[in-house]
């Protein structure tokens, strides 16, 4: 056994034969398909949309697909409904890279830090994080939009508060493991310090657990923001929303459907998509569960 603390920590999971043979999997290439597909499409819509979202004509309200250039049609205010996913694929994106990086960078290093205190600060942050995980993102949600009113800066903090205590179980239970191999041991005799060895050999090899965790609790963000706009407590009237369009669409759902079609499939392909990532990260992170 090398007991030279400065040499780079090699994870026994990813080291194993073949780990990094593999091409990349059936559900990665799909989930990293449909989530660059959804990023582009709200990318592009900061520089331009088929149509202005904010423009309306009621004489064109309500159209087929493909009447007067409107490749999805129209919904009850004239409204372009591709540029609205569009603009409302902007939202999705900015909601979720603010929640999930809120609940990465706070539960990443207090799932690292229970798992290398004594076992009684251990099981005491634990319990605070299973009463925290008691409460779903949408309920905390709605207290937070009860207590300082709705937005999507509201909506943002919330969900990112509610998906910390997945961060800290998963980081925890993947720094377990790690502080048990031998390199570590090896830092320990050498002595390297607690803060040394977290940032230099426990934080690279759960570095994976953590990206695996972001693509599943953003598909988790994508509900709760959807969810809270359609029930008023998201995005704005003036700010496009897939959730808000489905809360507009409800007067229209007997006469014209599609309406409400379409931002309810935006939503289920965008979080399949991200969904079948996070699988498709886990098992190229963890070769054992290859050919499951």
């Amino acid at each position: 056994m090398s007991l030279d603390p400065t040499a780079r920590p090699v994870d026994p999971v990813t080291a194993a034969p073949g780990a990094n043979r593999r091409g990349p999997n059936a559900l990665l290439v799909i989930g990293a398909v449909i989530v660059v597909a959804v990023a582009v499409a709200g990318v592009v819509s900061f520089f331009w949309t088929p149509f202005d979202t904010g423009f309306t004509d009621t004489a064109n309200a309500k159209v087929g697909m493909g009447v007067g250039g409107h490749l999805l049609g129209t919904d009850r205010l004239g409204r372009d409904i591709a540029s609205l996913l569009m603009a409302g694929a902007k939202t999705t994106l900015y909601v979720g890279i603010v929640a999930v990086g809120i609940a990465a960078v706070i539960g990443t290093p207090l799932g690292i830090l229970a798992a290398m205190v004594p076992r009684r600060y251990s099981e005491f942050l634990m319990r605070c994080t299973d009463l925290l995980l008691a409460f779903p993102a949408l309920l905390l949600a709605l207290m937070f939009a009860a207590i300082w009113g709705g937005g999507i800066t509201t909506a943002m903090i919330a969900i990112g508060i509610a998906t910390i205590p997945s961060f800290i179980r998963v980081v925890r239970s993947g720094a377990l493991v790690v502080l048990e191999s031998e390199y570590v041991q090896a830092a320990r005799v050498a002595g390297r310090s607690r803060l040394g060895i977290a940032w230099n050999h426990v934080l690279p090899n759960v570095l994976g657990l953590v990206i695996v965790q972001s693509s599943v609790s953003y598909a988790i963000a994508i509900l709760a923001e959807a969810g809270l706009s359609y029930l008023g407590f998201g995005a704005g009237l003036t700010t496009p929303s897939w959730g808000l369009m489905l809360q507009e669409s409800q007067s229209t759902l007997s006469s014209y459907p599609m309406i409400t079609v379409w931002p309810a499939l935006a939503i289920a392909i965008a979080v399949v998509g991200f969904n079948l990532l996070g699988d498709g990260l886990r098992d190229r992170f963890d070769p054992r569960l290859a050919g499951r």
